[in-house]
């Protein structure tokens, strides 16, 4: 089992037992691979450079 492995599924313990929900067996693959990548949006989302000049986009209301 790798490191990656073994922190996604320490990860699906500690969020089922703070949500009270329970996780089938047959579930923590699918979990599993979602939450690998998400990380993978999220690593990209975080890596983007912007200058602190940027100003987020105003908000329209109708």
């Amino acid at each position: 089992m790798t490191d990656d492995k073994q922190e996604i599924d320490r990860l699906i313990d500690a969020m089922a037992a703070y949500l009270g929900l329970p996780v089938e067996e047959a579930y923590r693959a699918g979990i599993a691979g979602h939450l690998a990548v998400a990380h993978t949006i999220a690593q990209d989302v975080l890596a983007f450079e912007t200058s602190d000049e940027a100003e987020p986009a105003p908000v329209f209301k109708a």
